[in-house]
């Protein structure tokens, strides 16, 4: 342990080696890391042989107070060789993540010279900067995604809920109103409305006869309006045992209304 520049040396006991090592660990020292920096330094352009090496000036600063360590003692640490490791040494000081400066030292009345963190803390402060911003302009462009679903769901609400009331020729109850809600948070809007027509063509003015419609359209896993009616065409083909006759001008509207109640009554009423 260093206290003013010394170092400090226990007299160990024999025995538990485990002890031994836990003690050793907690005299040792502990070298503080910044968690932006490990999590953001390979976006500032560090490799990670650089970020290695900024970890041992900062460890050697810290529990030795070595402000401007040799590349000879750095490459003790890091194992590897001289040359590598004063390479490393001018690749960050070309981009400007460590400077070298001057620094007083009252014990010893002095000037040294030291590395200096100052350029790395400020690099790694703009980093956090841009990365708060996205996260900032992510967080807003989700609200405001959410708060607009929840709009087009409110507008869909109230559209279909008016649409009830005038087949219906009545206000909804509380009990009704949820089931709609419940609908539209099953299926999409114009399920719900087109089933609501099919009731109506039957004249059934009630949420049960509804409410089989939609189970059945999803028993059968029929999502879009394009694919109930191919569903009921289908239907009507299988019944009559031949494809549906191409419409002709002269076909009238009743007519056309007739085969389609004939279809949803033996579809639907089962």
């Amino acid at each position: 342990m260093i206290a003013g520049g010394r170092k400090t040396l226990k007299k160990y006991r024999g025995g538990n080696i485990t002890a031994t090592f836990g003690a050793d660990l907690m005299l040792q020292g502990i070298t503080s890391i910044p968690n932006l920096l490990l999590k953001y330094y390979t976006s500032m352009g560090i490799t990670d042989e650089e970020m290695m090496l900024i970890l041992q000036i900062l460890r050697l600063r810290t529990e030795e107070r070595i402000l401007y360590p040799a590349p000879e003692l750095l490459a003790e640490y890091l194992g590897g060789e001289i040359s590598r490791v004063e390479r490393n040494l001018t690749s960050l000081l070309e981009k400007e993540i460590l400077t070298v400066t001057q620094y007083y030292d009252e014990s010893q009345s002095c000037i040294l010279s030291g590395y200096d963190f100052e350029p790395l803390y400020e690099k790694l402060s703009e980093v956090w900067a841009c990365m708060k911003v996205k996260e900032i302009e992510k967080t807003r462009l989700l609200l405001e995604e959410q708060s607009n679903v929840k709009q087009v769901s409110n507008e869909n609400f109230a559209n279909l809920a008016r649409n009830f009331e005038q087949e219906f020729g009545r206000p909804l109850s509380p009990m009704e109103a949820e089931q709609i809600k419940h609908w539209l948070e099953e299926v999409d809007y114009h399920i719900v409305l087109n089933a609501l027509r099919r009731a109506v063509l039957l004249g059934k003015h009630n949420f049960k006869y509804i409410d089989t419609i939609l189970l059945q359209w999803s028993k059968n896993n029929l999502r879009t309006i394009e694919a109930i009616e191919e569903y009921e065409r289908r239907f009507q083909n299988k019944r009559a045992r031949n494809p549906l006759p191409p419409a002709r001008n002269g076909n009238k509207k009743g007519d056309t209304d007739e085969q389609k109640k004939a279809i949803i009554k033996t579809l639907y009423m089962n």
